[in-house]
């Protein structure tokens, strides 16, 4: 097991499109706040949203990235996000490859 147990963390995003959500994710990559972005496309959530029950069609971001920059990627999401309570949520990576989760620190600037 890694001994930066927990310091990594997946970020699970949602967006409008496609489009909204490459801006985002390189953004988040140029600024080094996540080493990778996946986009996933045809995700279909379903949600309450102002007291009414929503079916929308949406793209998942997972950002790989490590706890101590969740809030600057918080900010930098909310400041490029379309909608206004985006969903940002985070969980712990609590083990993976070696040479992964180092790729992951190095490109996050650690």
């Amino acid at each position: 097991m890694s001994e930066q147990l927990n310091k990594e963390i997946i970020v699970f995003i949602t967006a409008p499109n496609e489009d909204e959500a490459a801006g985002i994710a390189r953004s988040l990559v140029e600024a080094r706040l996540a080493a990778c972005v996946n986009i996933v496309k045809n995700v279909r959530s379903i949600y309450t949203w102002q007291g009414k029950i929503q079916d929308d069609s949406e793209v998942l971001m997972i950002a790989k990235t490590r706890r101590d920059l969740f809030d600057a990627l918080s900010v930098k999401v909310k400041e490029l996000h379309s909608y206004d309570v985006p969903e940002i949520i985070a969980l712990p990576i609590i083990d993976g490859s070696e040479d992964y989760l180092k790729w992951l620190r190095e490109s996050t600037g650690q």
